[in-house]
């Protein structure tokens, strides 16, 4: 399993999610442009010293992620977590070849991804009794 930051804006978040990827053992594929040096020092305090030992592969384009991507052993499925999605992640069986696929925190990701995705969950809002 695999997770893909579509075109990250924040660093904080993108060096959290690689920092969660290097403990868990997933690695993390990064689709640039990202909204920040990845030498940015937010970045760098979010993944913390776990970002020497995370398995990250970037990409310069949606293209090039997408052209990688079809090219892995499989067949790959790509995984996009979206609010646009009617089935919650729960409900979804996941797969070891899985990619899961996030959005740009400012704009989510456009209806190409969305049309590449073999299938798109939502994590619904919690619901407190």
């Amino acid at each position: 399993m695999r997770l893909a930051l579509y075109e990250p804006d924040i660093p904080q978040n993108a060096g959290s999610l690689m920092r969660l990827g290097a403990c868990l053992g997933v690695g993390i594929d990064i689709i640039e442009p990202c909204g920040f040096l990845l030498s940015d020092r937010n970045f760098r305090r979010a993944g913390m010293d776990y970002l020497k030992s995370a398995d990250i592969c970037r990409h310069s384009s949606w293209a090039r992620f997408h052209e990688d991507f079809s090219a892995r052993p499989g067949p790959p499925r790509l995984v996009l977590l979206t609010t646009k999605a009617e089935m919650a992640y729960c409900d979804f069986r996941f797969a070891p070849g899985d990619t899961l696929l996030v959005g740009r925190e400012s704009a989510g990701v456009p209806q190409q991804v969305h049309d590449a995705a073999d299938a798109r969950l939502v994590i619904p809002p919690c619901v407190r009794a």
